[in-house]
């Protein structure tokens, strides 16, 4: 993970977040969303915060130098309000670059936002299918280091 990478080339602190979407969330002017049924609400959140630490190499979780965090909803505004609760110095994030909006633009709605709101710097990474992921793991491995910041 590219943010991993960054982080330990510069001593900086992870904060691995995942914003949940309420799926249950329903149009505007009625009722409901996922806090209505906490049960689900605790297992979607539990099985995300999984999902993250399998992320996790044994380096990050022995070092503690890595913070879990999933919240709930609205990812943009949910993004950078945490980056600021934190003095968060960059947001690194992925987006799947939705390259068929009207302006060309080559980042997602989500991306968008963070990067127009954000206080501090956005690096925006465009999500690489997986098997690229796949092809690319063998060498990132052997490498001693990371590659030196510019």
């Amino acid at each position: 993970m590219y943010a991993q990478d960054l982080t330990r080339a510069v001593g900086a602190r992870l904060h691995l977040l995942h914003v949940l979407d309420d799926a249950f969330a329903l149009p505007a002017g009625t009722e409901g969303s996922l806090s209505a049924f906490p049960q689900l609400a605790r297992r979607t959140e539990n099985q995300a915060a999984e999902r993250l630490n399998e992320l996790l190499d044994d380096e990050d979780q022995k070092s503690g130098a890595v913070t879990v965090v999933v919240i709930s909803p609205d990812p943009a505004t949910a993004i950078v309000r945490y980056a600021e609760q934190v003095h968060a110095s960059a947001i690194v994030m992925g987006t799947h670059g939705r390259i068929d909006k009207p302006e060309g633009a080559a980042i997602g709605s989500v991306a968008e936002q963070v990067i127009r709101t954000a206080r501090c710097p956005v690096l925006v990474m465009r999500q690489l299918p997986q098997e690229a992921l796949v092809a690319m793991e063998p060498a990132r491995k052997s490498a001693a280091s990371p590659p030196p910041l510019a």
